[in-house]
């Protein structure tokens, strides 16, 4: 059987005598899109840093495209390409500049680097815009950019922390529509970490995680019932809009 693209199983967390997370586990199955939904503090960040490493995991394990992580870190983090809430290319450099000096990371020989910046700018739709400055594009650009980075080692999944977080409503439905396309024409799988409930469609696989807890995962509408995502969510959550 193939496995998933992420398994995580029963990983908890804690920063002294705070618990960030309690016994979480989910699956991202291959080839799909898995909604990571919860409201700012909800664990979601903290996640994705035991996911990246970032963060040893002390308990559970986690599993990337079947590699442990723990007993094999890199095997494991090379199957993962990373869109992090916070920017990571620097500004300073043009786009292809990045992807350049982000391929040699990988260990990407140059001209294999060269064919696969062209593949992955063509992908984003930032082709004509490969020599500019990354601080000279817009919002929108900047985070295909990011995706463009995130591609270069031909990874299995991606994860997306708030991948839309400080865009306007024309770049978030880009940057979201985008990661669909990837998912149907490349078979890259995703976790997309968000707080938006309309970012996420009847069809999508989808965990709710809330105060370091995975209350409900499985398909979205299966979770909304008659009543809506988003009556869903609040009663579940018990947070008050």
């Amino acid at each position: 059987m193939t496995p998933d693209a992420l398994a995580i199983d029963n990983v908890s967390h804690s920063f002294g005598r705070v618990q960030a997370l309690s016994d979480v586990s989910l699956r991202v199955r291959r080839g799909g899109f898995t909604a990571l939904l919860g409201v700012n503090g909800a664990g979601k960040t903290t996640l994705f840093s035991l996911i990246t490493r970032l963060y040893d995991n002390r308990s559970g394990t986690i599993r990337v495209a079947g590699y442990d992580l723990r007993a094999r870190p890199a095997q494991a983090l090379a199957r993962l390409g990373v869109v992090f809430q916070t920017r990571a290319m620097d500004a300073d450099l043009s786009v292809r500049q990045n992807l350049a000096y982000h391929a040699s990371l990988h260990g990407i020989p140059a001209r294999t680097a060269r064919a696969r910046i062209q593949h992955v700018l063509d992908q984003v739709d930032l082709t004509d815009k490969g020599h500019d400055r990354v601080g000279a594009l817009s919002g929108g650009q900047q985070r295909r950019a990011e995706i463009a980075r995130a591609l270069i080692h031909q990874p299995d999944i991606l994860l997306l922390d708030e991948a839309t977080a400080g865009l306007d409503v024309k770049s978030r439905a880009e940057v979201l529509a985008l990661t669909r396309r990837l998912i149907a024409q490349n078979q890259v799988s995703a976790l997309w970490a968000t707080h938006i409930l309309d970012e996420i469609q009847p069809d999508d696989d989808l965990v709710i995680l809330h105060q370091g807890r995975v209350l409900r995962q499985g398909r979205a509408d299966g979770i909304a019932g008659r009543q809506g995502l988003t009556q869903a969510f609040l009663d579940l959550t018990g947070v008050v809009t």
